[in-house]
């Protein structure tokens, strides 16, 4: 099984330049009112039916507010399968200071 590893915000715009996808665990509300473009909001309830669909060898990103929850869930979906599992340092917070172009609501 593999392990995640937490990431910048430059190395996680690259990673997405690549064709990473980034899955918000932050709650419905706020990924509405803005979130990283093209990120999927990811919560309990459609977990399992995400996990089903994935592809499990593409890199993944798990974003937060700050960086804390998307470590365990970057734990949790490493331990499903996924092969490239990164957690964001400093969330969605971070990213929205530093690449507020690259958000979408």
């Amino acid at each position: 099984m593999s392990d995640y590893r937490c990431i910048n915000i430059d190395q996680a715009c690259e990673l997405i330049d690549q064709g990473a996808q980034v899955v918000d665990i932050r709650d419905e509300g706020s990924y509405q009112a803005l979130h990283i473009r093209d990120a999927y909001n990811l919560n309990n309830h459609n977990l399992p039916d995400y996990v089903a669909a994935a592809d499990f060898d593409a890199p993944l990103i798990v974003c937060c507010y700050h960086g804390i929850s998307s470590q365990s869930a970057a734990d949790y979906l490493a331990h499903q399968g996924f092969e490239e599992v990164y957690s964001l340092d400093g969330g969605f917070e971070a990213w929205r200071a530093q690449c507020p172009d690259r958000c979408e609501s």
